[in-house]
């Protein structure tokens, strides 16, 4: 078997993201990405959840200035054309649904769940959905994979090349 796209966690990685969402962090399997300081930024979540729930989203963004600024450009109807740029470029079609192609070639390493069959995340392949979805796909692929989640990155006010984090620390000693 093909050893997944993310690294192992430790326990402060999980109360740190758990510290991030504001509340515990769910079946997480690995860290797709991380800050600069080396904080989580995306998790890799289970394709099942432990309740038995389908989770089709593996990429998970859960750093918050990442997911603020993802937010506020989703707020600016930024999708509109993003989907307008799909209908119209046929490189960036294609280049879309090899994304979509590989994030379920990343989920697969993980097992197989039939009811989230052929379905990725954000929208791929056929539309944008979420760009938080899409931008966390391109942070754990890297460039080049995910053209919206690229475009997304590039186009919001936060950068994974500058550190925004507050102090985690407290994170680490946190009770569970």
């Amino acid at each position: 078997m093909t050893r997944p796209p993310f690294e192992p966690f430790t326990d402060a990685d999980i109360a740190v993201v758990s510290a991030q969402l504001g509340r515990p962090a769910r079946n997480v399997v690995g860290i797709a990405a991380r800050c600069v300081c080396g904080a989580p930024t995306v998790v890799a979540t289970a394709p099942r959840l432990a309740d038995g729930t389908p989770f089709p989203t593996m990429y998970y963004l859960c750093h918050p200035a990442a997911t603020a600024a993802l937010s506020q450009l989703e707020a600016t109807q930024v999708m509109n054309e993003y989907n307008q740029l799909l209908a119209d470029d046929e490189q960036v079609r294609a280049a879309y649904r090899s994304a979509h192609e590989s994030f379920l070639a990343d989920r697969a390493l993980l097992g197989d769940v039939p009811e989230v069959a052929g379905i990725s995340s954000g929208g791929m392949p056929d539309r944008v959905k979420c760009l938080h979805a899409l931008g966390a796909h391109s942070l754990a692929a890297g460039p080049g994979v995910n053209p919206i989640g690229d475009l997304a990155l590039a186009r919001c006010t936060w950068t994974p090349t500058v550190c925004e984090c507050i102090d985690y620390s407290a994170a680490d000693s946190a009770p569970e």
